[in-house]
């Protein structure tokens, strides 16, 4: 079964030992980003520097349509033979939304609801960038699915950092 992997960055080393995932996400202020681990090929580590914030006013570097773009990108290129592992600096945002981006994406239009239902289940933590899931819902033609879907999920439960969290993708994209 294809995996989408949410991680902390202080996860990403045990869970590229633990899962070996073939492909990399991660998404952090520009002044934070990480180097390519030695497990990972430039091509196969996504590296997309933006702030964690829900208007774009709010930050210098907040996620743009290009970051979803190559978000999208990035993940259709991704065979699915083995996991992706997503991951921002506490795994409860970016890598949240990034990874409900991902799922939705292979998923059928009008799963949205239920690709969210299953994030809240599996990582009670979660909580998408709304400013990511607008941008995304748009570029994907969505029509305001992800934003009613992540939205109905609530904000979550209050955390400082997120676990590792495995999101099984179960529809192949059309």
């Amino acid at each position: 079964m294809s995996v989408v992997l949410v991680s902390s960055l202080s996860g990403v080393e045990g869970a590229i030992r633990r899962y070996r995932p073939s492909h990399l996400v991660s998404l952090l202020a520009p002044e934070h980003m990480i180097g390519t681990p030695p497990e990972f090929t430039g091509e196969r580590h996504l590296r997309l520097g933006l702030n964690d914030v829900a208007e774009d006013w709010a930050s210098e570097s907040p996620p743009t349509l290009h970051h979803i773009e190559s978000l999208l990108a990035f993940g259709r290129g991704w065979s699915t033979e083995a996991p992706i592992l997503v991951h921002c600096w506490a795994g409860i945002s970016r890598s949240m939304a990034a990874a409900y981006i991902l799922q939705c994406d292979r998923a059928r239009p009008g799963s949205e609801l239920k690709v969210a239902q299953d994030i809240r289940a599996r990582a009670p933590h979660a909580c998408p960038n709304t400013l990511m899931i607008r941008l995304a819902d748009s570029a994907m033609r969505r029509e305001g699915r992800m934003i009613e879907a992540i939205a109905s999920i609530g904000r979550g439960e209050i955390a400082t950092e997120g676990y590792c969290v495995e999101l099984p993708i179960r529809t192949a994209r059309p």
